[in-house]
């Protein structure tokens, strides 16, 4: 069986547990978000990943198009010019080294002449690059099966932060579970309203105290708030001035105990939020905030707003910290569980329904 195939089969697969894990009609709340929400439901993985992918897509896909048209045998200027176009993706510099080495190696292993057999190959290196040689499914979520799960969300301002929280909000709402928020972000100017909207439009409380407050504080009182309301899962917002990182850093901390003193083990899940816009920069975050926090996975916004996707690869890759939700477009059902396969799907999808035809 070819790659393509394989992958057509995960991604199914896929939309199969996503579908499982959606919340019977009768435990969902009414209202404009769940309507919504309903009528976005049809639209399957595959299709939000291609869709949301096509400014990379384009660039990318067509570049190697091209690539392929002008070097009809695999040598090393194929492969001179493959680095480039994978850096201008934004995949990273020691990513695209440790690709290109182990297409290198694939080629004299399957004895490749014919570089029109490089698209497939590319494909399964990507996939593989992200999860390894176990190819194993990175989950969701840890979520505290036995009590309120709590997920902290860090990163600079402006990278969408308050809006992942509340369309996560949703997201777990859908799969059945209560909510919480806590607006732990006192000290941007608007932040707390901010969540209170998005509180309203997804139907959860938010927990909040007035601008300038101890953010501790309001996390202790969520928590306690979110107990005493038997939810199921906290949402913290936190303050993002990267530029005062000292300051950021010990207000982090101090959270943290405080989150950590209340439920023992949490949080259970630390994000951090980054804007796929800024490429290179979104990476340089990433290594500012695992270095002073424990981030246990990344969310990724505005991908469908990008023509540098690659960066998904650079992070799991030179950081070791799996992707675990993108940002495809501004609706609430918009924030997707990451999936390296609809990744390369979406990446690769006129080339793959392509040979798709062709073989039919």
């Amino acid at each position: 069986m070819s790659f393509f195939k394989k992958l057509k089969e995960k991604i199914t697969k896929k939309e199969e547990e996503e579908q499982d894990n959606l919340a019977s009609p009768e435990t969902q709340d009414e209202g404009e978000a769940g309507e919504e929400v309903e009528a976005e439901e049809k639209e399957s993985i595959s299709e939000k990943f291609k869709e949301g992918l096509s400014k990379t897509r384009n660039s990318f896909a067509s570049k190697v198009n091209d690539l392929v048209a002008k070097y009809r045998t695999v040598d090393e200027e194929f492969f001179e010019e493959l680095e480039e176009i994978l850096i201008s993706a934004d995949v990273g510099v020691n990513t695209v080294m440790d690709l290109i080495d182990e297409l290198k190696m694939e080629v004299k292993r399957q004895n490749i002449k014919d570089s029109s057999k490089m698209k497939e190959v590319i494909s399964q290196k990507l996939v593989e690059i992200y999860y390894g040689d176990d190819d194993e499914e990175i989950e969701e979520l840890q979520l505290n099966e036995d009590g309120l799960s709590v997920i902290l969300f860090v990163g600079v301002n402006g990278v969408g932060k308050t809006t992942t929280i509340g369309k996560m909000a949703q997201r777990l709402k859908d799969q059945g579970k209560n909510v919480v928020l806590a607006a732990g972000d006192t000290f941007r100017a608007g932040a707390i309203e901010q969540l209170e909207i998005w509180g309203q439009r997804v139907n959860v409380p938010v927990i909040k105290h007035s601008e300038g407050s101890d953010p501790a504080a309001v996390i202790y009182d969520g928590i306690q708030s979110a107990k005493s309301k038997g939810a199921d899962v906290l949402l913290c917002d936190t303050a993002g001035r990267l530029q005062n990182k000292v300051n950021l850093m010990n207000e982090l901390s101090k959270v943290k105990r405080v989150i950590e003193r209340e439920i023992p083990g949490a949080p259970h899940e630390s994000l951090l939020v980054l804007d796929a816009t800024t490429g290179q920069n979104a990476l340089s975050q990433a290594k500012t905030f695992s270095e002073s926090t424990n981030v246990s996975g990344i969310v990724l916004t505005k991908l469908d707003g990008t023509a540098k996707g690659g960066i998904v690869m650079a992070i799991r890759n030179e950081l070791d910290i799996p992707v675990k939700y993108v940002g495809l477009g501004e609706k609430v059902t918009d924030l997707q569980a990451f999936d390296a396969h609809a990744f390369v799907y979406g990446l690769f999808a006129d080339m793959l329904e392509e040979q798709e035809d062709q073989s039919t």
